[in-house]
């Protein structure tokens, strides 16, 4: 297993570092059960990838690491993520890469079924993320899909964020609970702890509420009980609604874009993308929120997890004319 060498070197120190599973995506364009389907588009799918390739698209400098099998797709994913400016490393395993197949049982109920118990991506190590690509960063970013995967993507993720921690790098985790992976006791007990050793928090309502264990809904109450536990920003993503923060102490508030929807797989990750970019660029909370959302709005009113995601300038283009590009 080698770290493959053609990847482009970062564009600048003081990024955004993630690391994760990266699967195929298998998707059925027709909609009704996966029997009668008959056309099909073959993609990548991940949410650190998606944060990666929304970050960068922003123009972000942005390091992504992740073993896939050495196959079509895992020769995909990295070709796919060079593509977009991303400074990949990718480590080649023996194992398969991951895969998941989405269709639309009905026009708005979307099913997916992941291929991924012992994958490549599932047997991340802390070997592979190196402490010095951590130091140079800026961001390190987790989703709580990684410490699910495996023992090992566990203490990669642990090792990750200690040595976040000892060189001065936030820490940024989007809950992103996964009941496939693993159940909610264990969830709870491996997320708060993350959460308590972050300095930025996304979270859904349900998600945030499992982590506090809570019966609260109201987002204000939710955003203060995640900034109680330690980080100084917690953001909940309320869909339709937009979203509310509490940063420093402070309540922002902003409410989502109305766009016609055509597909909301990914627009967390997109969300997360522009918050994250805006904050390397040291914005304030304000403008953080206003790009997270226009990213959100933007993801569902495009087909994909994240190849339809905007740069910069079609994003301004579309929250000053509404138009999205297809």
């Amino acid at each position: 297993m080698t770290h493959s060498q053609d990847t482009p070197a970062p564009r600048a120190n003081g990024g955004l570092i993630t690391f994760g599973e990266t699967m195929g995506l298998i998707t059925a364009h027709t909609v009704g059960t996966l029997e009668y389907a008959r056309d099909f588009t073959f993609g990548i799918g991940g949410a650190e990838s998606n944060v990666a390739i929304g970050a960068a698209r922003l123009g972000a400098p942005v390091t992504w690491i992740g073993r896939v099998g050495d196959d079509a797709a895992g020769e995909l994913v990295g070709r796919r993520l060079r593509a977009e400016g991303i400074h990949t490393m990718v480590v080649r395993d023996t194992s398969f890469t991951g895969l998941m197949v989405r269709h639309r049982r009905a026009a708005a109920v979307v099913h997916v079924d992941y291929h991924r118990a012992g994958s490549a991506g599932s047997r991340l190590t802390s070997h592979d993320i190196p402490v010095d690509t951590i130091r140079r960063a800026a961001i390190l970013h987790l989703t709580g899909i990684t410490p699910a995967l495996s023992a090992s993507a566990l203490q990669a993720t642990w090792d990750a964020v200690v040595a976040a921690k000892a060189h001065g790098v936030l820490v940024s985790i989007d809950v992103n609970y996964r009941s496939k992976l693993w159940d909610r006791a264990a969830a709870r007990c491996e997320l708060r702890r993350l959460v308590a050793e972050a300095d930025i928090v996304f979270a859904g309502i349900e998600e945030a509420r499992l982590v506090l264990d809570s019966g609260e809904d109201a987002p204000e109450s939710l955003a203060a009980g995640l900034t109680a536990t330690g980080p100084g920003e917690a953001v909940i993503k309320t869909g339709s609604q937009g979203c509310t923060a509490r940063i420093d102490d402070a309540i922002h508030k902003q409410p989502a874009l109305s766009v016609p929807v055509v597909d909301t797989v990914g627009a967390g990750d997109a969300f997360v993308a522009g918050y994250l970019s805006e904050r390397l660029r040291g914005a304030a909370p304000l403008q953080r929120l206003r790009t997270a959302c226009a990213m959100g709005a933007y993801a569902v009113s495009v087909p994909g997890d994240c190849e339809l995601l905007p740069t910069r300038g079609e994003l301004e283009t579309f929250l000053t004319t509404g138009d999205v590009l297809r």
